[in-house]
């Protein structure tokens, strides 16, 4: 998950290592990223690529949550924020769309890109559902235990459980990775549970966690990705694209690719990406 400044020192809306960490490889397309604008109007629609890639990977999103808990909107609202729809150089040349890297006891095929070092190992899959299973697997560690005990159509507290958890470093993630879900509506996706479904769900994923502190080598958790820590600006009254892009030293159409913008109109308290 390439960090993007912020970023991961990144995206989506803006927010894949510390603020002060080298942009996340991810958010590093070839192609332009096409990062949704995290706006508090929610009624916007939504982009035909966003509509799209949303199409696309809805079904193993859901298929994760059943499983292991995991909201199919939160799934959903990583990859887009880390992979900027899809369109990330590691998305479309290794199907990775967080950002894993190669520690722990990874054994496939790798590629290296500059992230937080000049040649960081990052995961390469066969397809993206595998990448998407992947993530599933990633959050399966003691790291992240108590996410699982929260429901799993609770996407704000999720969200902000990551947070708190080290996924991110930048205080804002919540907020952004709450913006996403709810202008692409992705919590429509998410299932409520019974108690009694949330309980025997809990008591397999805590197998699941254990049987992994024993199988796999420690590996400080960096290793295999490294935390989201994006540079992002919350605007302000007097704010245009334009100022905006000479204080960060951008361009106005990369302000407005980063942060999936049409127009050059703005809304105080809009949170943008500014660096990439």
């Amino acid at each position: 998950m390439n960090r993007i400044l912020f970023f991961v020192c990144l995206l989506s809306i803006g927010i894949m290592s510390s603020c002060g960490s080298r942009k996340s490889s991810v958010l590093g397309s070839k192609s332009p990223n096409s990062i949704p604008n995290t706006s508090s109007n929610t009624n916007k629609p939504a982009s035909a690529n966003a509509n799209a890639y949303i199409e696309r990977y809805k079904n193993i999103a859901i298929n994760e949550m059943n499983r292991y808990g995991i909201p199919a909107s939160i799934k959903l609202g990583q990859a887009i924020l880390e992979s900027g729809m899809g369109n990330s150089y590691l998305a479309l040349e290794a199907n990775n769309h967080f950002g894993i890297k190669c520690g722990g006891v990874w054994n496939g095929k790798s590629v290296t890109r500059p992230d937080d070092n000049i040649n960081d190992c990052f995961r390469v899959y066969a397809n993206a559902e595998e990448s998407f299973k992947d993530h599933s697997q990633f959050l399966l560690r003691k790291r992240y235990e108590k996410l699982f005990a929260l429901r799993k159509d609770d996407y704000k507290a999720w969200a902000r459980g990551l947070k708190d958890a080290g996924y991110a470093t930048n205080p804002k993630y919540p907020e952004l990775l709450i913006g996403i879900i709810e202008r692409y509506d992705l919590h429509r996706f998410d299932r409520a549970e019974s108690y009694v479904e949330k309980e025997t769900r809990e008591e397999k994923v805590e197998e699941i966690i254990v049987e992994k502190e024993i199988e796999e080598p420690a590996v400080i958790p960096e290793e295999i990705k490294t935390p989201v820590a994006m540079v992002i600006y919350e605007v302000k009254p007097s704010d245009t694209l334009y100022n905006i892009s000479k204080r960060y030293n951008v361009t106005v159409d990369q302000l407005k690719t980063w942060n999936n913008l049409s127009t050059e109109n703005l809304s105080v308290g809009q949170l943008l990406v500014v660096t990439k």
